[in-house]
């Protein structure tokens, strides 16, 4: 990423479709043609992993498996395997904008089972089986579903805790349910290989996610437990991860994930974290590392508290991680509690960070999201995941608050030579959008929503909370106009933008 450019942030779930999620097929090519045609060359995605409690791909019962939901009916329609009058839409989804995941986990995963009856096994197949990459999740996956699809925790002995014997057996007792879940991560690479060389042959990288945690209730703590985690023999967490209290949150924020214990891999050269990076860039052209200041100090909390109140920083390994990665498109997520330390481990790494307009115009000469006071090596955002669309945060200030909004940002457009339109919402998320194009970081990428100035009802996560609308929101085909991508194009050749 030495050259200016610019990309656009769309999960898969979000993507057009007829199946009650975003999916590996036309409508993933039709995106790509999207991009091709704005001049964009960065599709940024959400982490790829299968969804857990909560709908959140932050939170995984595995680190490496692929969302089975995301696999496309039609192209297995095409592949034989099975028949148009077998799919019926509205029992996949309720409406075109939001995902029903209930509705997925029933209908979806029956679907795939009916095509995997259908799938003729061959060398190929036998092959990547044999490879084992994902056999631990499909093992994991066999047994959840033997359970009812409870947490590991709840499991009856001797299957609560891990032994090989024991999984062998279970695997030579259940080969059909085992390698029922092979199939889903097989036919996914198939969709994603042929997807992801496509948007390459468009002049489009792929932008991955790869999450700082994995969930308790994943298959990384059920096998490996006290051996990469900060618990005991039995996989009792001694603490759990989260953030300090801050302006926002008196509490600070509980994640509940338990924490990389960094002092035992450490002795293996940090296998299990380098082995996660490498097989990330087989699936992705760039990776975004999300929190990546837990790599300078995490913030721990003992485990059973209720608030991360009574939480601690401990040290996490700091460059040492990445060594022989510097050359490697890595884009750091350093938002949060930034101090010396983690200026230091990015400046040691040099991968760029990220800035977030969002939080810019504040009043403050000094905020370091605001375009004057950063340089190139950075990735400007409008805003990510986590936060309100930028129309949404515009509506919900007060009459000061927004006119301190407007003057920075009317300030900061024209030292970049940008014409601000402050008439609303509306106009000044796209002013925001355009100073981005504008700005000196190298890289700019922009959430879907705020490209299309949508408001609260397009908010992708509100952080700490559960709920249908976390995770959900998708987009239909009409947003994807000619209007929309000649802006777009004008803005990356205005600002000399590939």
């Amino acid at each position: 990423m030495k050259v200016r450019n610019f990309g656009l942030l769309m999960p898969v779930s979000s993507l057009p479709s007829g199946e009650g999620i975003g999916t590996l097929g036309k409508e993933a090519y039709a995106f790509v043609d999207f991009l091709h045609g704005s001049g964009a060359s960065i599709w940024q995605v959400l982490p790829l992993n299968p969804t857990n409690y909560g709908d959140s791909p932050y939170q995984s019962c595995s680190s490496d498996a692929l969302n089975y939901y995301f696999i496309d009916l039609d192209m297995l329609i095409a592949d034989g395997l099975l028949k148009r009058e077998e799919i019926y839409i509205e029992k996949l989804a309720d409406c075109e904008s939001r995902v029903n995941y209930g509705k997925q986990f029933i209908e979806k995963i029956a679907l795939l089972k009916t095509a995997f009856s259908r799938f003729k096994r061959g060398k190929e197949f036998n092959s990547f089986v044999k490879e084992g990459k994902y056999g631990d999740f499909a093992v994991f996956m066999a047994l959840k579903t033997k359970f009812g699809h409870v947490a590991w925790t709840q499991w009856e002995e001797p299957y609560r805790t891990y032994n090989a014997e024991t999984v062998e057996k279970f695997v030579k007792d259940n080969m059909e349910d085992v390698l029922f879940w092979q199939f889903t991560q097989y036919i996914f690479l198939r969709q994603w290989n042929k997807l992801k060389a496509y948007s390459n042959s468009r002049g489009v990288k792929i932008m991955g996610d790869i999450p700082l945690y994995v969930a308790y209730d994943s298959v990384e703590v059920w096998k490996y437990g006290d051996k990469l985690f900060k618990m005991d023999a039995r996989r009792v967490p001694e603490g759990v991860a989260g953030c300090p209290p801050d302006g926002f949150t008196e509490d600070g924020q509980l994640w509940g994930n338990p924490v990389y214990d960094f002092e035992k891999m450490r002795e293996s050269g940090y296998e299990w974290w380098r082995n996660r990076i490498a097989y990330c860039f087989g699936l992705y052209d760039i990776l975004r590392i999300d929190h990546f200041r837990g790599f300078d100090r995490f913030w721990e909390v003992p485990a059973g508290d209720k608030t991360a109140r009574g939480g601690s920083w401990k040290d996490g390994p700091k460059e040492e991680l990445f060594e022989g990665m510097l050359h490697l498109d890595i884009v750091a997520e350093d938002l949060g509690v930034i101090d010396d330390g983690v200026k230091r481990l990015m400046k040691n790494v040099g991968f760029p960070g990220m800035k977030i307009l969002e939080f810019a115009f504040d009043g403050s000469k000094d905020n370091e999201h605001k375009p004057s006071n950063y340089t190139e090596n950075f990735v400007c955002y409008t805003g990510t995941h986590d936060n309100m669309p930028i129309r949404q945060y515009v509506d919900d200030l007060d009459d000061s608050a927004l006119e301190v909004y407007k003057k920075d940002l009317l300030e900061e457009c024209e030292l970049a030579g940008v014409t601000a339109d402050l008439t609303d919402s509306v106009s000044i998320c796209k002013t925001v959008v355009e100073l981005a194009f504008a700005s000196a970081a190298r890289t700019v990428i922009i959430p879907l929503w705020d490209l299309l100035a949508l408001g609260g009802e397009a908010r992708m996560n509100l952080p700490s909370t559960v709920s249908e609308k976390n995770w959900s929101r998708r987009f239909v085909k009409s947003d994807f106009s000619n209007d929309l991508q000649s802006w777009l194009k004008k803005l990356s050749l205005i600002n000399n933008r590939a």
